[in-house]
């Protein structure tokens, strides 16, 4: 029987005060925080950040699929689930799919994984949601959403949460929605959109659900539920016989926000932490329908406690000075360009990307085969010995590393000055330059321990260049 074999979850570091959003337009405040994702950050890098975390210690090679589902995915016409495994190192022959276009494309994307392994098309299935949303400015979206990623591994071996059953409706309404044209998310009126919308097919979809796994609310141990907000939460799981204290668990609404098709995901990873053998836990996703599972915990849940998971990203975080430096982020205002001579961005070359694919999505170079030495970018001729065309491919990603030295450029042109640019030195050897992010200034030190994240560069010509930067090391 399929079920979930392994978890993960990102949460950015940055999170801006609810209050912070409503003194820069001058309404009443709001409790609470938003999770922001940095400005090199979006759906891809989180859902990379929470795949490395969920298949920590696992070999890539056997993973057979990956599913990405995101609404805001980088491109409209280009997989990112191809570049997740890629990045992941996959074998060649796994299948990738891009789920969209709803809040619970990340459920249909876990559903689908789940009907894949019990069909016996495939033995393991990665999958990744990520959002990066954004509300109209000075409205209720910009306060509510907030950014994160979810990672489940899905198999039949080694299995840490049954599955015992899934049950899945649609509903036609257009109560949350963002069309082709559209940067922000619209939605329409609130009484409408909750009642008619959110509160009727949660209700309908888990009561049926209820009915056809023979089981009722008291059989849970926690419930897993996307959510606009607690109170909303609140109304359906009581009126579905849960316990709010003791058996719902928390979206995370104060502490993050509203992530999209992450969220119901995120809630079960974070309800996977705390569970216990023979926990039995529901999860409820919405979006233009239902989707509802019901898992069963084994006793192998124990072998994944080291993931950092939901707990020790909202341990880990820095707070953003001022609204205007979240504005800046996300591009939507323009601000004075540097004083000096702009940088003309080369426009990255799809032949030169796939060259360099090995060197520049996976972090591979060479060692040398005569004196063992690590280098990078991938040689053709030693540093060391100079032997010529003896090397093996050498993976940087998952090395320790450290700060061998830095320095801050305030005149660079970049939307968060200044940009740090540090030299690290990999355990084993190796040494690159990179840039450095989701860094205090005032904490960089020579020596310090530093850890490699994938992020986003520039965006030049309609394409995004990807690469490699080092931060803090976090958790």
């Amino acid at each position: 029987m399929a079920g979930v074999t392994s978890y993960g979850a990102y949460i950015p570091l940055y999170r801006l005060s609810r209050a912070e959003i409503a003194r820069a337009w001058g309404v009443a405040g709001t409790p609470g925080e938003k999770a922001v994702a940095n400005y090199d950050e979006d759906s891809l890098t989180m859902a990379v950040a929470a795949a490395r975390d969920c298949i920590a210690g696992i070999d890539p090679k056997s993973i057979e699929g990956v599913y990405f589902a995101s609404t805001t995915s980088p491109y409209k016409e280009k997989q990112s689930a191809a570049t997740i495994a890629t990045i992941l190192g996959l074998n060649r022959e796994a299948f990738t799919v891009d789920f969209s276009g709803s809040l619970r494309c990340g459920t249909n994307a876990l559903r689908a994984a789940i009907d894949a392994v019990n069909s016996g098309s495939a033995k393991s299935i990665l999958v990744c949601a990520s959002d990066v949303r954004l509300g109209h400015p000075a409205g209720g979206n910009e306060l509510a959403f907030g950014d994160g990623a979810a990672a489940l591994l899905v198999g039949d071996i080694g299995v840490i949460a049954e599955i015992e059953g899934s049950y899945s409706l649609y509903d036609e309404i257009q109560d949350v929605w963002r069309s082709d044209r559209d940067l922000y998310v619209r939605s329409g009126e609130d009484r409408f959109i909750l009642a008619e919308g959110y509160s009727r097919v949660i209700h309908e979809a888990v009561t049926t659900a209820f009915k056809k796994f023979n089981l009722t609310a008291k059989d849970f141990s926690k419930a897993a539920f996307y959510s606009p907000d607690q109170r909303q939460l609140g109304m359906v799981a009581l009126k579905l016989g849960f316990e709010l204290k003791t058996q719902v668990q928390d979206i995370l609404h104060s502490e993050v926000g509203n992530t999209g098709s992450a969220m119901a995901l995120m809630c079960l990873v974070a309800a996977l932490e705390e569970a216990k053998k023979e926990d039995r836990i529901l999860l409820a996703s919405y979006g233009n329908g239902c989707d509802v599972f019901s898992l069963k915990i084994t006793d192998n849940i124990a072998k994944v406690r080291d993931r950092r998971g939901i707990k020790r990203h909202l341990a880990s975080k820095l707070m953003i000075s001022g609204y205007n430096r979240y504005l800046r982020w996300r591009e939507l205002i323009d601000i004075q360009p540097s004083p000096r001579p702009p940088i003309e961005l080369r426009q990255p070359g799809p032949a030169a990307q796939w060259r360099e694919t090995q060197g520049e999505l996976r972090l591979r170079g060479t060692r040398c085969k005569r004196c063992g030495t690590p280098q990078y970018p991938p040689q053709r001729v030693c540093l060391i010995c100079q032997a010529k065309d003896e090397f093996e491919y050498y993976s940087f990603l998952d090395k320790k590393t450290s700060v061998f030295s830095f320095s801050h450029d305030y005149l660079m042109a970049t939307v968060d000055p200044p940009v740090t640019v540090a030299v690290i030195d990999f355990e084993g050897g190796g040494r690159i330059m990179c840039d450095m992010t989701d860094r205090d200034t005032g904490e960089i030190k020579v020596g310090m321990p530093v850890e490699m994240t994938f992020r986003k560069l520039y965006y030049v010509g309609g394409i995004y260049n990807y690469w490699w930067k080092c931060r803090p090391v976090r958790c």
